[in-house]
């Protein structure tokens, strides 16, 4: 078989880190080939080097044996390499047609030619069996269409070799299911796929071959038929796979949030939500289970104050709190673990410790009478919730950008839990990170948990919900549409209602 891809001693290194540390690797041609391995062992600096992202320091690159060197993304592109980013960079303003032509030296917006080019389209999509109505807009779509929106679009642009960075962290069952095919379909084709990911199940169930990464080395290439899901993760961090904790349900009665008949204000002629009704009491997790985009996230910032209600009420404790800011909220007891740690969690050019005092930073915790910062507190806390939560970096001064993407995550999980809220609301709380870390997190909410503290936990990861929920909440097209036991849930059972197979 023709190598499509063979990387030489290639290196990388970063103030304080070697991130690629002489990796050879060999990828052949119209394979599937997935790499694994922690956050922090060096896959993304790879990917980035191999998209003309990054420039190694040393080593040398050969694409179908020609030996290339890549300035930018243009260039790797030109070579037919594309990639598809875990979080798609689509705007909602756009049309399927828009996106995938937008940026290509012969097309403009002002000045398109239609028909010309939703011709080629499509008889991309026909090849690899991905249909698309090239005329709907990007707002209108799922994510299951919005990746593949994305995938079509590096095609058009004459990709023989596709990245693919975590491209089921937000998909339900049917949706990878779907995905795998569309996958085989590309290989089938003479494609070649490299393959993120830290789900090891789907790793085995759809690579050919699987290369491991620890501590920014390679560590071995294996057949995904001559390795287990447990030697994987040997292989990878040293210990077994977790499973998220189960227990008894020991919730007390005390309620510390009811939703009221809650509905959304109108945006664009369009409500995310509407009559939503739940409660969650004193160490209790309270589960909800959605495909993105069906209000799961304009509820959570609702309740946070951000978004804006039409109707209803949001009473925590005792307190109606519909009248409250977000500040007023979060000082009333309230933490938010956002979906997005880098956009939404986190100062990123800026330390730890001054990190560790976002949400509070008008409480007397870190304010004082003067309207001075207490940065003594700042780094006392910070340097807590970095021992705590097993945070690894060199300090507490060192910049939240300088973190690898997990212990950027364990870092504001932490900052949340130590404030010592009364409600946490965890928005994918361990999205895109390694298996120590998740285990990790989880244990953290489950001690919480088991200390009084109130959860609303929002998550792709389906055993993620049914693991650590006391109870489990479908939201579809803004509406509960059903409450299961997570005891008799399965992720295809939630995977139904997320996507209204079942109502």
């Amino acid at each position: 078989m023709t190598l499509a891809i063979e990387l030489s001693n290639i290196s990388k290194s970063f103030p304080g880190v070697k991130a690629n540390d002489k990796i050879n690797l060999k990828i052949q041609e119209g394979t599937i080939h997935a790499i694994v391995g922690e956050n922090g062992a060096g896959k993304s600096t790879l990917m980035k080097i191999l998209y003309g992202m990054l420039k190694q320091d040393l080593g040398s690159i050969k694409i179908f044996d020609k030996e290339v060197n890549f300035a930018s993304p243009k260039d790797a592109i030109s070579k037919g390499i594309g990639m598809v980013h875990q979080h798609f960079m689509l705007a909602d303003n756009l049309s399927v047609l828009e996106s995938i032509i937008l940026g290509m030296d012969r097309a403009s917006l002002k000045v398109l030619n239609k028909s010309k080019y939703s011709d080629e389209i499509n008889q991309i999509t026909e090849k690899f069996s991905m249909p698309l109505n090239v005329n709907s807009m990007i707002d209108e779509l799922g994510v299951g269409e919005k990746q593949r929106v994305e995938i079509i679009k590096v095609l058009f642009r004459g990709a023989k070799i596709l990245i693919l960075d975590e491209p089921t962290a937000v998909l339900v069952p049917q949706e990878v299911k779907e995905l795998f095919n569309n996958l085989k379909n590309l290989k089938d084709s003479g494609v070649t796929i490299i393959f993120i990911s830290h789900k090891l199940d789907e790793v085995l169930d759809i690579a050919d071959e699987i290369s491991v990464m620890r501590g920014g080395k390679h560590i071995d290439t294996v057949s995904s038929n001559s390795v287990s899901k447990i030697e994987l993760a040997e292989m990878m961090i040293g210990q077994n796979l977790p499973s998220p904790p189960k227990r008894e349900k020991q919730s007390k009665e005390k309620i510390i949030l009811s939703i009221n008949n809650l509905s959304a204000e109108e945006v664009n002629g369009k409500k995310a939500f509407s009559s939503i009704n739940f409660s969650i009491k004193e160490g209790e997790v309270v589960g909800i289970a959605g495909v993105e985009g069906n209000g799961q996230r304009e509820l959570a910032e609702s309740i946070l104050g951000i978004h804006k209600i039409e109707s209803g009420e949001i009473i925590l404790g005792q307190e109606n709190i519909n009248d409250l800011n977000t500040r007023d909220r979060r000082e009333s007891g309230i933490s938010f673990i956002p979906e997005d740690r880098q956009s939404q969690g986190l100062l990123m050019d800026v330390s730890l410790s001054e990190n560790v005092i976002l949400g509070k930073q008008s409480s007397s915790k870190y304010k004082s009478r003067y309207s001075n910062i207490k940065f003594g507190e700042a780094d006392k806390n910070s340097n807590t919730v970095i021992e705590n939560f097993d945070v690894r970096t060199p300090g507490n001064e060192t910049l939240a950008l300088a973190l690898s993407g997990g212990n950027q995550q364990k870092f504001v999980v932490g900052r949340e839990i130590e404030n010592k809220p009364q409600l946490l609301i965890a928005s994918q709380p361990t999205r895109g990170i390694d298996i120590g870390a998740q285990s990790l997190i989880w244990n953290k909410l489950r001690l919480a948990r088991d200390h009084g503290l109130g959860v609303l936990l929002i998550s792709a990861d389906l055993d993620e919900l049914i693991g650590l929920s006391d109870r489990l909440y479908v939201i579809y097209e803004g509406n509960l549409v059903k409450e299961l036991d997570p005891e008799n849930a399965t992720p295809e059972i939630l995977g139904s209602y997320m996507t209204g197979i079942k109502s």
